[in-house]
C-alpha cells in the first residue's frame, strides 16, 4: 500500500502540481473586453440601422447609425455586419439609390457644413468593405463584401 501512495504522490508532484501552481494570470485581450452598456447601445443602433437599410431604404440614416457604432464601439460583437452595411449604404448613395438623397448626408468640419460627392461616397464604401475584408477575411460577411467590390470592379486590398 505504501508503494501505491508513494507512486501517487510522485506522479502528483511532477504532473499535476506544477501545472496548477505554476500558472500566471494573463490579462484578458482588450479586443475581447466589451462594456455591456456600450454593447446594448450598439445593438440598438444596429437594429435601427437594419430597419432604415432594409425596410425604408434610407441609406443616409443607416450610414449615420453605422458610423456611430464604428466610432463609439470598434470592438462591437457585430462590427462585421456594421461595416458591410456602412459600405453598402455608401455605395448605394453613390448610385443615387434609396429614398434619401445623398445631399442629406451632412457632416461638420469645424463649424462648416459639408456634404459628399457621389465619388466620395463610392470611395468611402470601398474603404468600409476593404476594412471588413482586411480585418475579418474569414468572417461571415467577407464573401459578400468581396462580391460587392467585384460588382464595382474595385480592387480588393489584401492584408
Amino acid at each position: 500500500m505504501n508503494k501505491f501512495l508513494l507512486l501517487f504522490v510522485f506522479l502528483f508532484m511532477f504532473t499535476v502540481a506544477p501545472a496548477a501552481f505554476g500558472q500566471t494570470a494573463k490579462p484578458p485581450d482588450p479586443a475581447t473586453l466589451r462594456d455591456p452598456d456600450l454593447e446594448r447601445d450598439s445593438y440598438h443602433n444596429l437594429e435601427v440601422a437594419r430597419n432604415y437599410f432594409k425596410l425604408k431604404k434610407a441609406y443616409v440614416a443607416a450610414l449615420k447609425r453605422c458610423e456611430e457604432i464604428i466610432a463609439g464601439n470598434p470592438n462591437f460583437a457585430k462590427i462585421e455586419e456594421v461595416l458591410l452595411m456602412a459600405g453598402q449604404s455608401s455605395l448605394w448613395l453613390s448610385q443615387n439609390k434609396g429614398k434619401q438623397k445623398p445631399d442629406q448626408y451632412v457632416s461638420f468640419d469645424g463649424g462648416e457644413k459639408k456634404t459628399l460627392t457621389l465619388q466620395q461616397f463610392r470611395e468611402m464604401g470601398v474603404d468600409y468593405l476593404n476594412k471588413l475584408i482586411k480585418d475579418y477575411p474569414d468572417g461571415a460577411y467577407a464573401k459578400q463584401a468581396r462580391e460587392e467590390l467585384r460588382l464595382l470592379e474595385a480592387p480588393v486590398k489584401q492584408p
